[in-house]
């Protein structure tokens, strides 16, 4: 979950000028006791000869025409013939200019190498010095130098007058990948907090730097707070998916139901394992029958593989939600396919609940044949209650009698001993 280091903003503009700002689009806010001092002190001004301008002419045609490697080698000629006459001022503008066309040609190492030589001139305009630590930090951070975009940061920011929110997220991006999570939390909440206060929305990058943090930090409670956020204002399915999951891993099933709902409803639950998920929060939830139809969609679908055990959970889903007839070809189909007879024993109840008497002892015997039955103790009760149903009184007792074998069941089975012997009897008094 590593944030995304932002590329750096530099301009023809800012950098023939020298008057980059280091201002975001966004809100800005006044430097901290901390980083500013209260005072302000003049600053001696410095300014270009009009002889070094007509020198730079040459270099500005090029890069007008985006010619810069044209650019590079006017560059090269004018500090081999003329950069040791000039001031400290004017050779930075040099070294800028150097700064500039490097970035351009994509060749980091070097634009980052004559900025700082830049900054060791000791005549430097405000503009000129603010726009190159800035730019540099940024140069810094595409090279993964973070410790040293941190400290050209905090240079800057120490520095500026105003100070926009994505610096202080820069900053942040900069802790957190040198690992200071502490550091990298104080300054990614000082601008979403100031943005939010203003009923303002942060910009998404940070939000999610802000969540990585939080996570990293192991702090859940908070990272949820960030991710209801995120899908409110950035509703991307992977926002609801990392929401869902937390909500799973801190066991608020409620919240992980509402929020896998969403994805399913948005069509972004693709695999077996995720309906399944999902189905099961539903029963857990006691809405079976949206458990069943998702079950019964993903099988159709063909996401959803119809094994024995998914084809089980699903005719329990129908049962549940009270539609049995759905549920019986269902079960039907799972004890087909299973190796045990468990699931003949589960049908055999069903048939029995549904009056299908004939079915049940049918099904009973398939279990007890197959073997791997769970509870033989449940699957004699419903035998001997079949029996029962079909006036077979003598094979019923003899099913509970087995049942009483089971001190689970024992107490239950004698009740119905008693009730078949009685039934046998009244049956057997009204033949005389």
């Amino acid at each position: 979950m590593a944030p995304i280091v932002m590329a750096p903003a530099v301009s023809s503009v800012v950098l023939q000028s020298a008057g980059f700002s280091g201002l975001s689009a966004g809100s800005v806010f006044a430097a901290d006791d901390e980083k500013k001092p209260t005072e302000y002190k003049t600053k001696k001004t410095y300014s270009l000869r009009q002889s070094v301008f007509k020198d730079f002419g040459a270099i500005q045609e090029k890069t007008e025409a985006n010619d810069w490697k044209g650019a590079l080698e006017e560059l090269k000629d004018l500090e081999r013939s003329k950069v040791d006459k000039y001031t400290s001022y004017e050779r930075a503008n040099v070294w800028n200019y150097y700064g500039w066309v490097y970035y351009s040609l994509e060749n980091y190492p070097e634009a980052i190498r004559y900025y700082e030589r830049l900054l060791k001139e000791e005549e430097l305009s405000d503009a000129l010095q603010l726009g190159t630590l800035y730019t540099l930090a940024q140069l810094l951070f595409v090279q993964e130098d973070y410790r040293g975009a941190v400290t050209r940061l905090e240079e800057w920011m120490s520095l500026q007058t105003i100070i926009g929110a994505d610096a202080y997220v820069l900053l942040a991006q900069g802790y957190y990948q040198v690992g200071d999570m502490e550091k990298a939390r104080k300054n990614v909440d000082f601008a979403v907090n100031d943005f939010e206060s203003k009923d303002k929305v942060p910009k998404e990058n940070w939000y999610s730097l802000q969540r990585a943090i939080y996570y990293e930090k192991g702090d859940n409670k908070k990272v949820i707070e960030i991710l209801t956020k995120m899908v409110r204002h950035y509703p991307k399915p992977t926002y609801w998916k990392q929401l869902a999951g937390l909500y799973g891993a801190t066991e608020q099933e409620s919240n992980q139901l509402h929020a896998m709902e969403t994805l399913y409803l948005m069509g972004e639950l693709t695999n077996e394992k995720e309906l399944l998920n999902l189905a099961y929060l539903f029963l857990g939830a006691e809405v079976p029958y949206k458990s069943a139809r998702i079950i019964e969609k993903g099988m159709k679908d063909k996401i959803i593989e119809e094994s024995s055990k998914n084809l089980e959970v699903l005719a329990t889903a129908w049962r549940l939600a009270q539609h049995v007839k759905l549920a019986i070809p269902v079960m039907e189909k799972a004890a087909q396919k299973s190796d045990e007879g468990d699931l003949y024993a589960r049908l055999a109840g069903i048939y029995l609940d549904t009056d299908q008497f004939e079915k049940a002892l049918d099904v009973g015997e398939k279990a007890a044949k197959r073997g791997g039955v769970k509870r033989p103790d449940q699957l004699a009760i419903v035998m001997g209650m079949a029996n029962v149903n079909l006036g077979k009184y003598d094979a019923a007792i003899k099913e509970f009698r087995k049942a009483t074998k089971d001190k689970r069941s024992k107490q239950f089975a004698v009740q119905w001993i008693d009730f078949a012997n009685n039934e046998k009897k009244r049956v057997a008094s009204l033949k005389i």
